[in-house]
């Protein structure tokens, strides 16, 4: 037991290199079904949706697109987990937060503007040009 009072036994080097690769080897599994998820997904949208005009397929493209998204979300946080926590260490250090200053709050308030005037703008197009 360690001198901090953990319920966690004191692992030798061997094990611990042992649970890091079972660990790392999930990772990868993982991610790699993601990929493959995605290029399985690619391949639908290429071959099997056909053009956007016929019934259906507009919805087709978009589930297979937000999952493909879904799916690459996942890839990349697995490999931002893997880089910044355990097995593999932290090896990327974030900075602290800064204090919240006014210029903060107003940056912040600039760019909530800027967004959803970008969000108006693109639904009034959006209503015009398929009105």
């Amino acid at each position: 037991m360690s001198s901090a009072g953990s319920a966690l036994p004191e692992l030798t080097p061997a094990e611990f290199r042992h649970l890091r690769n079972r660990v790392l080897d999930l990772y990868t599994a993982v991610i790699a079904l993601m990929i493959l998820g995605i290029g399985v997904l690619v391949f639908y949208i290429v071959v099997w949706v056909g053009p956007l005009t016929s019934p259906g397929a507009q919805e087709s493209f978009g589930l297979a697109l937000a999952l493909s998204f879904l799916m690459a979300t996942v890839a990349l946080h697995l490999v931002d987990r893997m880089y910044r926590v355990w097995p593999l260490g932290r090896t990327i250090h974030p900075t602290p937060p800064g204090p919240v200053t006014d210029r903060n709050i107003a940056r912040f308030f600039r760019w909530a503007i800027v967004v959803a005037a970008a969000a108006g703008i693109a639904y009034l197009l959006g209503a015009l040009i398929a009105g």
